[in-house]
């Protein structure tokens, strides 16, 4: 099962590296890792998304924990959260394919963030099956590149935040 894992870590030189050798000397791959600072310039953020069982996240988790840079480590599976990723994607635009790679960048409300005579760089975020789907569609015109991000994700906050209880007063 897919699992995304937000890390956050202190902003030093060897963390990145530390965090893949962790994955790569046990044998578990990143299917995407997406890393920035976050307002605190001493710390960044890292969404890796990973595949396996609860056994396996579980000692992903632990072993995260325990490397000295590591400050917090969240399975975001286990919570409500939300996702995007962007991707951009040059598709070769002949003539007669031009007005339907426009229709196509506006049902997705995408952007065509560069044009020449002869391809269109069409950038588009959203979740991963919109990204796909959109991908899939461009297929038939011609994609001549194709870069993602990978994904990155940020935990939910309640819809309703929890009610201050009225304090009771003790009669006497």
């Amino acid at each position: 099962m897919e699992h995304i894992i937000s890390v956050t870590v202190e902003n030093k030189f060897g963390v990145l590296s530390r965090v893949a050798g962790l994955f790569s000397g046990r044998g578990f791959n990143i299917e995407s890792l997406s890393v920035a600072p976050t307002l605190d310039p001493t710390m960044s953020m890292m969404t890796i998304v990973t595949s396996g069982d609860d056994r396996i996240i579980e000692q992903i988790v632990k072993q995260l924990n325990k490397l000295i840079d590591v400050i917090k480590v969240v399975d975001l599976n286990e919570t409500e959260f939300v996702e995007r990723e962007t991707a951009l994607i040059k598709v070769h635009t002949k003539a007669e394919d031009r007005a339907e790679a426009l229709r196509i960048t506006e049902i997705f409300r995408a952007n065509i963030i560069d044009s020449t005579p002869s391809t269109y760089t069409i950038e588009v975020t959203g979740d991963i099956k919109k990204v796909e789907a959109m991908i899939n569609l461009l297929q038939p015109l011609g994609i001549k590149e194709l870069i993602r991000t990978g994904r990155v994700a940020i935990a939910r906050e309640s819809i309703r935040p929890a009610l201050a209880q009225p304090k009771r007063v003790a009669k006497e």
